[in-house]
């Protein structure tokens, strides 16, 4: 073993001693944070644990080769490095244990997510971003092994953006793209495709990243034979291996409980990546894991007495132990009394933050107590409503759930009565509700003038003779507006560079703005979504081309777990305002379709998703998202690309508003609303209805997530009384959505004559070729027959039936 990591040559012994020791403090400090947190979920405290025990050395050697400006994105065992960059403090850890509801005692994620998922501040709380190259950054972590490889790569992307595109707005966000990504993982989630994806984009693109991969030869209970081809994630990476003639990656295998070697080896491959922006692959081998995988077992059950010795003797804060005191920074009774002192502020740090959580609680319990004793003296149930009290009373450390339940309940009981009593413990249920709720359900959206529906629309202007031109050149000479406008603008996907995407939206801009801001890319949808997180995570406004709808669900997994849940996640902490553009609908085949809106709308609540039914809708939907800082899919209308539209003249400027409908067609008879290219439909056959006495009203929803906010839909309803909901997702899928708003949430049942209805797709697949098509979605023939059908319902004698 080496004697000495590389330090600076004019750092006095007694400085380095101090580093040394700071050092084996954090790190026992952590783990007795590991050890005692795990004891707090036996005891039932908390819920569960997941810690960071075993990996505490690496974490401190990459903490000090981590700079302001840089980013990490990790997974839940890396308390440690938290604590070492300063940004986690032992209460910090028992709060987030226990889920504290308050952003200032658990500043992680206000006990939104299990304890280990880390953060730092993006945001000021007006939605304004903080000076990002002042502090050391954390992105929002997520438990899905291996989900934190895809934001990555566009945080260490951004660097290279910041570093060669000029024109760039880097004030508070870079200094001259010298920032590194840091990313963290488990040796077994190393399996993930996600992994594979990642790694395998960023030694194509150089980019200034270094993967850490925590090696402890376990994943939960499975050992690496079953993980890994030749139990080695770097013997299995070696092609990836830069050379003097071929990019790739540095690649650096270093032991965890080897504190001098670790320190070398991390400063080595933060200087490998900040200034050359090559990318490293660290692969920390030798590390254990005491507790095991998590407080749901013990790992005793399934590793054997030589390994388990073998963890015992290797464990990295005893091997550090030992080196302090073979080379003399410390005394073994010196190091003892240190420990000693690290428990007690370790069990001082518990039981404050129990303390912290628990009293709020207690206060509401006796308010509520007290509400139910003149409730019960004021009742004929007094007996019952005592028990429940008396119930409540028994709990000597309770949640939130306890007393509000049991105030609910109390109410049961005296459903036939008034009194006083009973109007005060009903007024405590609504506020207790006002004040309690928004703790566990704000920040879906924005909640400042960031919110893209705050944003007023701004109609299309045509000159008096406008051109009327193919639909994709709305789109291209808008985006060209966008890049023009917004230095920080950029495009990239499949297809999206050379030749200006398929459909020819991107026409030329490749050759105006650059190969970096309007950008070819592989075959990998679920990293181009993690591009565009982590760019947008570091202040760039990045669009994501996904090329047909149907493959978005090789990134489905990205844009649920990650960048919809980002701004409730971080209670609006963090935010990454990235536009995802898509093209589908009415394409044939199975493969093509792009109809999978059902499963999008509940999958991905925290974006929006904008529907423009034709290219200049579409362009208005741009614009406005580019003033939010929010982010949002927007589909557009596959068969559109071709159609002409007048070419508006303020392109750049226009704004389609989000969620709000817009009436493009007035009728008396029944309300038809619909979104996208099945629209297009929808008004042939309107036409067609007119000369069989039947006046629809068309409505086109505009965006799915939000629907009509305005609840304009019902007032069209009132006018109609009758209502169908027409799309080509499955049955159940998005039209059983709108129909919910309309219905339930709008009220609009009450104004209803006739049933409301849905019109879709069939259950399966759509099959390929026109005649396919035409008998798997809704066709022009389905839309009229479906409409007659519920006026003849209506009034059987002045529509006879069809057939």
């Amino acid at each position: 073993m080496q004697t000495k990591p590389d330090i600076k040559q004019d750092i006095s012994f007694e400085d380095f001693k101090s580093q040394i020791l700071d050092d084996y403090k954090i790190a026992v400090t952590s783990r007795e944070c590991s050890l005692l947190g795990r004891r707090e979920v036996l005891t039932g405290k908390a819920k569960f644990g997941i810690f960071g025990d075993g990996k505490e050395l690496p974490q401190l050697a990459m903490a000090k080769a981590f700079k302001n400006g840089d980013f990490r994105s990790g997974y839940y065992r890396d308390q440690t490095f938290m604590m070492a960059i300063g940004e986690f403090s032992i209460k910090n850890f028992f709060a987030g244990l226990y889920a504290h509801t308050d952003i200032e005692k658990e500043p992680m994620s206000a006990g939104r997510q299990m304890g280990g998922h880390f953060l730092t501040q993006s945001n000021n709380p007006d939605g304004s971003w903080v000076d990002l190259t002042k502090q050391k950054n954390s992105s929002s972590d997520i438990s899905p092994t291996g989900g934190q490889m895809a934001r990555l790569l566009g945080l260490a992307q951004a660097s290279k953006i910041y570093r060669n595109v000029a024109e760039t707005n880097a004030e508070g966000f870079s200094e001259e793209g010298n920032e590194v990504a840091w990313g963290t993982i488990g040796n077994a989630s190393t399996s993930e495709g996600i992994f594979f994806e990642t790694v395998n984009a960023a030694g194509v693109m150089q980019v200034p990243m270094v993967i850490s991969i925590w090696d402890d030869e376990y994943g939960i209970s499975v050992h690496a034979k079953h993980q890994t081809t030749k139990e080695n994630i770097s013997e299995v990476l070696k092609g990836f291996q830069r050379t003097e003639t071929q990019d790739g990656y540095e690649i650096i295998v270093v032991k965890g409980w080897d504190y001098p070697a670790l320190i070398e080896a991390f400063n080595k491959a933060g200087k490998i990546a900040r200034e050359e922006h090559i990318p490293v692959i660290l692969h920390v081998i030798e590390l254990t894991q005491p507790q095991g995988h998590s407080t749901s077992g013990s790992h005793e059950r399934y590793k054997s007495e030589k390994r388990l010795k073998w963890e015992k003797e290797y464990d990295c804060n005893l091997q550090f132990r030992k080196w302090i005191i073979t080379n003399n920074f410390a005394t073994d009774e010196e190091l003892n009394q240190l420990e000693k002192q690290i428990k007690k502020e370790v069990r001082d740090g518990k039981k404050e933050a129990w303390s912290e959580f628990l009293t709020p609680i207690v206060s509401e319990k006796k308010h509520v107590v007290s509400l139910l004793s003149d409730l019960a003296n004021n009742s004929s149930n007094k007996s019952f409503i005592n028990r429940l009290k008396n119930d409540l009373i028994s709990v000597d450390e309770p949640s939130k759930r306890n007393i509000l339940s049991t105030a609910r309940k109390a109410l049961r009981y005296v459903r036939t009565e008034e009194s006083e009593a009973k109007t005060k413990l009903s007024n405590w249920i609504e506020s207790f509700y006002t004040k309690t709720q928004p703790e566990y359900s704000s920040h879906l959206y924005s909640e400042t003038k960031h919110n893209a529906t705050n944003i007023a629309e701004v109609a299309a202007v045509y000159e008096e003779n406008a051109e009327l031109v193919d639909g994709r050149v709305v789109l291209r000479d808008n985006f060209d507006k966008i890049f023009e406008n917004n230095s920080n603008a950029l495009i990239f996907g499949e297809d999206s560079g050379n030749i200006g995407d398929v459909n020819q939206g991107l026409e030329g801009l490749q050759k105006k703005y650059g190969e970096l801001r309007v950008a070819d890319v592989g075959i990998r949808e679920a990293s181009i979504i993690g591009q565009g997180i982590g760019m947008a995570l570091r202040g760039l406004r990045p669009i994501a081309e996904i090329q047909y709808l149907d493959y978005i669900l090789y990134a489905l997994y990205v844009l649920s777990d990650d960048l919809a849940s980002l701004l409730y996640r971080t209670v609006g902490k963090q935010k990454a305002p990235l536009i995802v553009r898509t093209r589908g609908h009415r394409l044939e085949g199975i493969w093509h379709a792009g109809s999978q809106m059902g499963g999008l709308i509940h999958l991905l609540r925290g974006m929006y998703i904008l529907t423009p039914r034709n290219m200049t809708k579409a362009a208005g939907f741009y614009n406005t998202l580019m003033e939010s800082e929010e982010p949002a899919l927007v589909i557009e209308s596959l068969n559109g690309y071709r159609l002409k539209e007048k070419l508006p003249s303020n392109l750049g400027a226009l704004r389609t508003p989000i969620g709000v409908i817009e009436t493009i067609k007035e009728g008396t008879d029944i309300t038809i609303v619909s979104y996208g290219s099945t629209l297009r439909i929808v008004e042939q056959v309107a036409k067609e209805l007119l000369e069989v006495d039947i006046n629809a009203e068309i409505i086109d929803a505009q965006t799915l997530l939000p629907f009509d906010i305005n609840h304009d839909t019902v007032k069209s309803i009132k006018k109609t009384n009758r209502l169908l909901v027409i799309d080509e997702d499955v049955p159940g899928g998005c039209s059983a959505y709108i129909l919910q708003e309309i219905v339930e949430n709008q009220n609009g049942y009450q104004y209803l004559d006739s049933a409301p209805q849905t019109l879709t797709a069939k259950a399966h697949r759509p099959a390929y070729a026109s005649d396919g098509d035409y008998f798997s979605k809704p066709n022009a023939e389905d839309i009229f027959e479906k409409v007659y059908e519920i006026m003849h319902e209506a009034n059987p004698t002045k529509y006879p039936k069809l057939r």
